[in-house]
């Protein structure tokens, strides 16, 4: 069976600067979390928009989008039945996400144009060698060909100094788009819903060369950690809503096999082991 070679998103990046073992959990084992109302809600909001910028424009209202969250979210407990079970009050939980999209049409009007790419899937490799993936959520492109990267956050915009892992998203996707269509986008903006206000960023080309060398460094540490298995868990308050704490050595737990780096020879011999087994 073939193993997909891991490559590096916003999301794993930011679990290895948290834990190396929790990246290790997420990205090589693989282990299965239980799904939070935070981000079933989320999910939800994010398919709302993107379907909504397929519209023809006089279609993009708020009402129309609000009328979308039921045939959405039925879509969704379709797939994953389970989800009708994280969701206490339901008529709650439609306010909440009526809320969102309405921090979203507080902060601009969609009706005033067409967006150049939703849902943007992206997947390369870096000049420098690392392997880089991910979604971005909307691209815009201006009449006078200025470029905008924007993301939708449904959570609670963070103070100003803990808004490291906001920007090192942005300046990913930044990057990534640089690196594949050679121009870098001329606005970054994160629009935090709840709270219907803007993080702004516009980077230059000297900044995202220097991120680019924070990826490779990065990307090098976990592949250190891959080929020895090390992958140390470092405790912090973050620790408070991890998943993995039955497993965390740092908590009494007992990590599972290492089951290999994907790709490798030992991980190779792991997947015909499982192969031969399930046989």
């Amino acid at each position: 069976m073939a193993v997909s070679p891991l490559a590096l998103s916003p999301s794993r990046a930011n679990d290895y600067q948290q834990c190396p073992l929790k990246y290790r959990f997420r990205a090589i084992d693989k282990l299965p979390e239980p799904k939070t109302v935070a981000q079933v809600k989320g999910t939800l909001v994010h398919a709302v928009l993107e379907t909504m910028h397929g519209w023809p424009r006089p279609e993009r209202t708020f009402p129309a989008a609000v009328k979308m969250l039921k045939p959405h979210w039925a879509q969704m407990t379709e797939k994953d039945e389970e989800l009708n079970d994280l969701i206490e009050d339901e008529y709650a939980f439609f306010v909440e996400c009526r809320d969102l999209l309405r921090g979203y049409f507080m902060m601009e009007n969609p009706q005033g144009f067409d967006a150049d790419g939703i849902e943007k899937y992206v997947n390369t490799v870096l000049p420098n060698g690392v392997p880089v993936r991910g979604f971005i959520d909307r691209v815009d492109v201006a009449p006078t060909g200025e470029i905008r990267v924007v993301d939708y956050k449904t959570g609670k915009k963070p103070l100003p100094r803990f808004s490291a892992e906001a920007q090192f998203q942005m300046r990913f996707y930044a990057l990534v788009y640089w690196r594949l269509w050679g121009t870098i986008p001329h606005q970054l903006r994160l629009m935090y819903l709840k709270v219907a206000d803007s993080l702004f960023l516009s980077p230059s080309k000297e900044e995202l060369e220097y991120f680019e060398h924070d990826l490779a460094e990065l990307w090098h540490k976990i592949q250190a950690d891959g080929a020895s298995g090390t992958f140390a868990p470092r405790q912090s308050k973050l620790c408070d809503w991890c998943s993995f704490q039955e497993l965390c050595p740092a908590f009494g737990g007992t990590p599972p096999e290492y089951p290999g780096w994907p790709g490798s020879a030992a991980d190779s011999s792991h997947a015909e082991g499982s192969s031969a087994a399930e046989g």
